[in-house]
């Protein structure tokens, strides 16, 4: 099998809402690239992942392009429809389907030499690219629990659910306390015969609005996360009051250590007796479920919202360390050890994707181009001026814009450390 020629080009691999924003930033710096997309069409996790009646957590404000505003008659939580409308015409603006290829996955992809990427698609066709930039999402690989004893009901996963249909006249449980999980909790208290919730600790669970705004434009603010935390709770104690007071458990950390869960149906439908709160699931029993707690109920139907796996299964072994949910990246984006491969998307930001993805992607397009004009790894650059790697998947949205602005200003530097590193011996690859 020969390689296709492609080496001037830049490969990115998806074209959910990451993969879109890299293309655009790439066509307005005149770099050549192709984009792979295992679906039919753009959108990602909006296109192939979410149940048709999911409307977004954070706002339209902040979840829109700031380059890109979403339609003025969209309400302050568009539905799913209404994001994949907009990622679709997002594209038609930038005018970005014609370097996008459909129906195509990357299989399989490695470092070639001269720094190089071999990249193997689903066609048959194996291609030669200056760069890799991935945007396969964390949405996808479903996280299972496992418990003792075995379930002879159904058990599906969030992935899995996308209608109200599939929870009808059904005993159903939920086990997951975060966004999807209890917006599932909530579509059962309405149709389902009953609704329960099994959760292994305590969470933050917050409305949709405060003050009669969205709860996450209360985050977009100058205030530090200390404060942010003040303010937060200060809040819910007067609108919410104790959680032990619906059913459920005093969370067990600092609001902002996990990521909150904003909903609010799920506390309603516990106070009308609708949904009924379980401790962790001890093992299971036939139809039945053991709690922690030692109490059973009789169940037709579990819906595992036990979130994703963060992996990258088409990369060649060894060339990214992936912890858990953490991908060990300079600067949250660029491998630390090869020349154009970019890890993008991966970390989990508090609310929407639009003021971050912008400015963010843009960094990486002028990462690709000073990386043509040195000569060791821009990773291995920023290793040497003591960038730390990630210690978390959860992104502070507003540190996180602080980060690419502040990484903006010091792309001056990478020049002459390259040319320290080259001075002192240090080998490229």
């Amino acid at each position: 099998m020969t390689a296709a020629s492609t080496r001037d080009k830049i490969a990115i691999v998806g074209a959910g809402p990451v993969g879109i924003s890299m293309a655009r930033a790439l066509k307005q710096k005149g770099i050549a690239y192709d984009q792979f997309e295992a679906d039919s069409g753009v959108g990602g996790n909006w296109r192939h992942g979410v149940y048709h009646t999911a409307h977004i957590i954070s706002s339209r404000k902040t979840t829109e392009f700031p380059d890109f505003p979403m339609p003025s008659h969209y309400p302050d939580f568009p539905s799913a429809a209404q994001m994949l409308e907009y990622l679709n015409s997002y594209v038609e603006h930038y005018k970005l389907d014609e370097h996008i290829h459909f129906n195509t996955a990357v299989e399989h992809a490695k470092p070639h030499e001269n720094g190089l990427w071999e990249v193997r698609l689903s066609n048959g066709e194996t291609r030669l690219y200056d760069g890799l930039i991935i945007c396969n999402g964390h949405h996808w690989d479903a996280r299972w629990p496992r418990y003792e004893g075995k379930f002879e009901g159904e058990m599906i996963h969030s992935k899995d659910y996308k209608e109200p249909s599939q929870l009808a006249g059904k005993r159903v449980l939920v086990i997951g306390g975060g966004n999807s999980a209890c917006d599932i909790a909530a579509e059962s208290a309405r149709t389902a015969q009953s609704a329960h919730l099994s959760l292994r600790r305590g969470y933050w669970f917050l409305p949709k609005t405060f003050y009669g705004k969205p709860t996450a434009e209360l985050l977009t603010t100058w205030m530090p996360v200390w404060m942010q935390r003040i303010h937060l709770e200060t809040l819910v104690k007067v609108a919410i009051g104790d959680y032990r007071n619906y059913g459920l458990m005093k969370p067990d950390h600092r609001i902002f250590d996990h990521h909150p869960t904003i909903n609010t149906e799920l506390l309603h439908y516990l106070k009308h007796g609708r949904i009924k709160a379980h401790p962790d699931v001890k093992r299971f029993d036939g139809r039945f479920v053991e709690f922690a707690d030692g109490k059973r109920e009789e169940i037709d139907l579990i819906v595992c919202g036990t979130g994703f796996n963060v992996s990258i299964p088409f990369l060649e072994p060894g060339v990214v360390d992936i912890d858990g949910s953490i991908v060990k990246t300079q600067w949250g984006v660029v491998a630390p050890h090869h020349r154009q491969l970019y890890i993008y998307g991966w970390a989990q930001a508090r609310y929407g994707f639009g003021p971050l993805l912008t400015p963010a992607s843009d960094l990486i397009a002028d990462l690709i181009l000073l990386q043509r004009k040195l000569v060791h790894p821009i990773g291995e650059v920023l290793a040497r001026m003591k960038q730390p790697l990630p210690k978390s998947h959860l992104l502070d949205p507003m540190a996180a814009l602080r980060m690419v602005k502040s990484a903006r200003l010091s792309l001056w530097m990478l020049p002459l450390v390259d040319k320290y590193l080259m001075a002192n011996g240090k080998p490229a690859k």
